[in-house]
């Protein structure tokens, strides 16, 4: 093997084991990305169901109200 190919092997082999460690470090931070997204969407989707429910007359039921108690 010549030195030149063996010069462009090399940088690749290097350029690979960047590229698997960069991924390495990346894989927490897109995790972590990923959970506060979720949280976003969960307390949107949560307020938007909510929305106009403060100002509802919902009936409160007692004890009282059920028609079979389970012990």
């Amino acid at each position: 093997m010549e030195t030149q190919e063996l010069k462009a092997l090399i940088k690749e082999m290097i350029r690979e084991v960047l590229r698997e460690e960069k991924l390495t470090l990346y894989k927490p931070l897109l995790a972590n990305r990923n959970n506060t997204e979720n949280e976003e969407w969960n307390q949107f989707s949560l307020e938007q169901a909510m929305r106009g429910l403060e100002n509802d007359h919902l009936p409160e039921y007692t004890e009282a109200d059920l028609i079979e108690k389970w012990q």
